[in-house]
């Protein structure tokens, strides 16, 4: 059978379940007592195992179905959850990653899985832990809560609870068929609880001669016994009876379990109706979709002609037609808009882990918050949000958090605290990463800046702070495997500009540390202002405009030798764009202001006339002007001419 064609769903489906199991495993970290959770883990992981092993990715699946030992052990209380058996599990996962990208980048690269494998063995070689309340019968040691109350019900109808323990013969061939036949046999006359080992070690041959089945039947330990040993290359069959307890303690735990139970299947049946919805979507192909957009961005460019030409030749059969083509227009695109944007979740559920890895490489108690993370974005932007956030989550870690001993002498709470928070504001995304630690210290940023040769003269506080995103700036004396190398917040700055969005850092010393990134929502089809600069058109993005105002050239001052304007009390920067893009000014003395927020600053952009306003396309310039940074793109005017937009971070 040709399994390529499941290739791309094997890969998109096992990076899903790797996050799961992460996300899962941190949970259970916190609850260790949580039978749920480790039910929903073992779950997850054994479908994991089922899916490596129908691809033939057999290293994949061993290691799997060795976590899966683990989380049995757990499940039965024989193993202590600690942080040392979660930090193997997450390396359990480390691994598993590594060896499932190298499938998907087409390497062939042998993951050596020896040592965690061995490091495992030692885990499933423990004994038994030990405790208060825990007894060493059948009853306790292998039965999970929710065996135990099938099995309590079961005997309250007066049915028989068998463990039925088998050894075949030593030279027995096909091991696996012989258990088979048994599970087959006690399967018709009963319902099954457990397998020990389970069934799949069973089916894959894992086990010595011996296996026992546990199970609940009206049949008696005799009748059982003989249905047993009517099958050919066994050599010993014990059958022996789990006792019904029934003073009233046993009682009293009976109608604790029941209503447990109660309570989980209902928590199945609501994740029966979760599942049945998640599971009426359907998988595209990115690429497609993509083309899907690009094909909307065309209708929209030539709507807008015909709108023109309409306009123009004064059609009114036409316009009409052309309203109800618009509707249909808007329609569809607000419509492929939802079908790019996904939730932020996809990109903040893998910084739990990494904020739990920080802490403890870092020696520091660090709690990371997480907020809004049903916010949604562009495709695109999720694409790319996530190195910037990296490189902030880090940098808070290690440069903002302090140490406990340090925090308690400052009076703060020993644990540090990371917050990660999203929201949309207007036709923008907000996501704020905030901290609770040192915050920036402006005088050791100067000095800094001094030593580099850069002039600070001048210079605001929130200027000088901006200067921890200069490529190779960095305040750390000494280089980590973490920080210090004054790369990381260049990297933040360049990709957020990329994306058209802006940064901004607020910080109060000894208080914390906020970076706040504001993003546009979608990067494909925009409302915009079309002005006019030296006899050229420009489009200016909405999102970024909170006013235009009309202002003669005599009103403009100077303060500092920069140009500003007064509007309502408020002194606002002003930047002449016919300058700042080479081009000759009209000499009109009446001019318009466009007064643009970016991020904490407002700034006046001076142009020559206004064209108003209009949906545009935006298409990329291409690799030969793919430097000009004072551009994120072009658009197709209703008339045909080409028009650039505006980078308006890049400007002010």
């Amino acid at each position: 059978m040709d399994m390529s064609q499941y290739f791309d769903i094997f890969l998109e489906e096992s990076h899903e379940n790797l996050q799961n199991l992460n996300e899962g495993i941190l949970l259970l970290e916190k609850n260790p007592q949580d039978k749920e959770t480790i039910n929903s883990i073992f779950r997850v992981a054994h479908t994991l195992k089922g899916m490596a092993g129908s691809m033939g990715f057999s290293d994949i699946a061993e290691l799997t179905h060795r976590m899966e030992n683990i989380l049995d052990k757990f499940r039965n209380d024989e193993l202590e959850v600690t942080t040392d058996v979660i930090t193997l599990l997450f390396k359990c996962l480390d691994t598993l990653e590594i060896m499932i990208d190298n499938i998907q980048n087409d390497k062939n690269e042998h993951v050596d899985l020896q040592e965690i494998i061995s490091l495992i063995e030692c885990i499933e070689s423990e004994k038994t832990k030990e405790g208060p309340g825990i007894k060493k019968d059948i009853f306790e040691l292998e039965l999970n809560e929710y065996d135990k109350n099938i099995i309590k019900q079961a005997q309250d109808k007066n049915y028989n609870v068998l463990k039925a323990d088998i050894t075949l013969y030593s030279d027995c061939i096909l091991k696996s068929a012989r258990a088979f036949l048994v599970y087959k046999a006690l399967e018709d006359i009963g319902e099954i609880i457990k397998t020990i080992p389970t069934i799949e070690e069973l089916e894959q041959e894992k086990f010595n001669n011996s296996f026992s089945i546990i199970f609940i039947t009206q049949k008696s330990s005799d009748d059982v016994k003989k249905i047993i040993e009517g099958i050919s290359e066994i050599e010993s069959v014990n059958i022996q009876e789990i006792s019904k307890r029934k003073n009233d303690e046993a009682a009293a735990e009976v109608a604790v379990a029941v209503r447990e139970n109660d309570k989980v299947q209902e928590s199945r049946r609501e994740e029966e109706k979760s599942f049945k919805k998640v599971h009426q979507s359907v998988r595209v192909d990115l690429e497609r979709l993509d083309k899907f957009m690009n094909l909307v961005g065309e209708l929209v460019i030539h709507r807008t002609r015909l709108e023109q030409i309409s306009s123009s030749h004064k059609l009114v059969d036409l316009h009409e037609t052309l309203e109800q083509v618009g509707r249909i227009t808007s329609d569809l695109q607000d419509l492929v808009m939802k079908i790019r944007m996904l939730p932020i979740e996809r990109v903040f559920n893998r910084f739990p882990r990494m904020v739990r890895d920080l802490s403890q490489e870092l020696n520091k108690d660090i709690e990371l918050v997480i907020k809004g993370e049903d916010t949604e974005l562009d495709r695109t932007v999720i694409d790319e949000i996530g190195e910037p956030l990296v490189h902030l989550i880090r940098n808070s870690a290690d440069h903002g958090i302090e140490p406990s001993d340090e925090r308690l002498k400052k009076g703060k709470p020993s644990k540090g605290t990371i917050r990660l928070i999203a929201y949309q504001e207007g036709n923008k995304a907000v996501i704020r990463v905030e901290d609770d630690g040192r915050g920036l210290d402006v005088e050791k940023i100067k000095s800094k800046a001094q030593s580099l040769g850069i002039d600070t003269e001048g210079m605001s506080d929130s200027d000088i702070k901006n200067l921890i995103f200069m490529n190779g700036f960095s305040t750390r004396d000494k280089v980590t495997d973490i920080s210090g190398r004054g790369v990381g917040m260049d990297v933040v700055k360049t990709k957020i500009s990329s994306l058209g969005g802006t940064i901004d850092v607020i910080s109060e010393i000894g208080k914390g540390t906020s970076f706040v990134i504001r993003l546009p929502l979608t990067l494909s089809i925009i409302q915009a202002l079309l002005v006019k600069v030296g006899g050229e058109t420009f489009a200016i993005s909405l999102g970024f405009i909170d006013r235009v105002i009309n202002i003669n050239t005599n009103e403009i001052k100077k303060t500092n030798n920069r140009e500003v304007i007064i509007y309502r009390g408020n002194v606002i920067p002003l930047v002449r764009v016919a300058r700042r893009l080479n081009l000759v000014e009209d000499d009109n003395d009446e001019k318009f202001v466009v007064i643009v927020n970016v991020g904490e600053r407002t700034v006046g952009l001076l142009v020559d006339s206004l064209f108003g306003q209009q949906e545009v396309v935006i298409k990329s310039m291409g690799k030969i002007l793919q430097n000009l940074k004072e551009y994120v793109g072009a658009t197709i005017l209703g008339d045909g001419f080409v028009t650039l937009i505006l980078d308006v971070a890049a400007l002010v």
